[in-house]
């Protein structure tokens, strides 16, 4: 059994979730190892820019602070504040074949990757399609540079993060975050869809583990 956790690296509630979701990783890390999967929120055929969702954005981010206590970085809202100034077109894609890339290295600190990658582009305002923005993780996470962005840019791990994409569409994913517990290889039980507390998450995993114990 192990916990998979559905995000995407663009997603502000997925980033309020981040705290809650490293606290129920460590809480059942004996029992429950992590699993995490991009789920290619922004995927457009064609660059879509930012200015085509920072109106939303300008009012979403004020309610994911109020309810998570995260802070969005003053870098990342002069993009959202000043979207006609902005080159950002976001895109899922990128990070999702970096994560994948963590994950076949370490899937053990692929969490804590997958939160950084947030955090780079939330609170500190880097543009997660540009390489550039991957270079400090490189040193953090102690990767190889070359064999980094050799990957980053390969046809193979580009599949294997479609590969997650469709693995988070299987499970019928239409919002994120998205926790399950994965009782078997076909069995996912839903733990908690959108922002749930860190108490009302550990009740569900504690009440499901009871009852699979129980059969």
């Amino acid at each position: 059994m192990n916990l998979v956790y559905c995000y995407d690296a663009y997603c502000g509630w997925c980033f309020g979730f981040g705290n809650v979701i490293k606290k129920i990783a460590l809480t059942f890390e004996n029992i429950l190892p992590v699993d995490v999967l991009s789920g290619g929120m922004i995927l457009p055929e064609k660059p879509v820019h930012i200015s085509v969702t920072a109106g939303y954005i300008q009012t979403a981010y004020k309610t994911v602070e109020e309810t998570t206590g995260v802070q969005f970085g003053k870098e990342y809202l002069w993009h959202i504040e000043n979207p006609n100034e902005s080159d950002w077109y976001p895109n899922s894609e990128k990070p999702a074949i970096a994560l994948c890339i963590v994950k076949e290295t370490d899937s053990k600190i692929a969490l804590d990757f997958a939160s950084a990658l947030q955090y780079a582009l939330h609170a500190e305002g880097r543009d997660l399609t540009d390489d550039e923005a991957y270079r400090h993780l490189i040193s953090a996470f102690h990767l190889e540079e070359n064999d980094f962005y050799k990957k980053l840019h390969s046809s193979l791990y580009k599949e294997k993060a479609y590969q997650d994409f469709e693995l988070v569409k299987q499970l019928q994913v239409t919002g994120f975050p998205m926790l399950f517990l994965k009782k078997t290889s076909n069995e996912f039980i839903a733990i908690s869809r959108g922002y749930t507390d860190y108490e009302t998450v550990k009740f569900r995993i504690d009440s499901v583990l009871k009852k699979i114990n129980k059969t």
